[in-house]
């Protein structure tokens, strides 16, 4: 699976942004899928997460509210809506696939050790 990021930019503290990520091949709809960002002088932290089907997702705690994950399986893509933007998410955001995962497993993946493949990472800068 290959996978393209795109969407970032810059944008004023409250404002709003949706990064897209494109997966290649026709697996994209077994795989789980998540978004991290990296901050400059920063590790690589979790930011949210859906499984196969979209059903399930999961977001840090710092996003909670802010963020929503969510996919489109027969675009191969899945996006990550950020509004309410504040300038300690200037970060670097990629996004992951985990799998493939079989079709009764409904979870979602939260650690990055568990995922397979890595796009290239899109920057989101935002400005106070």
């Amino acid at each position: 699976v290959q996978l393209q990021a795109s969407g970032g930019g810059l944008v004023q503290a409250g404002g709003s942004l949706r990064l897209s990520c494109a997966a290649s091949g026709r697996t994209f709809r077994t795989y789980a899928m998540g978004w991290f960002r990296q901050a400059p002088g920063k590790e690589r932290e979790f930011v949210a997460a859906i499984s196969w089907s979209g059903g399930s997702t999961d977001y840090a705690d710092s996003v909670k509210g802010r963020f929503t994950i969510s996919r489109d399986n027969a675009k191969n893509t899945v996006y990550l809506q950020m509004n309410s933007l504040k300038p300690e998410d200037t970060a670097v955001y990629y996004c992951a696939a985990s799998g493939p995962v079989s079709p009764f497993d409904t979870t979602v993946v939260l650690t990055a050790k568990r995922y397979d493949y890595w796009g290239q990472g899109t920057l989101v800068t935002v400005s106070s």
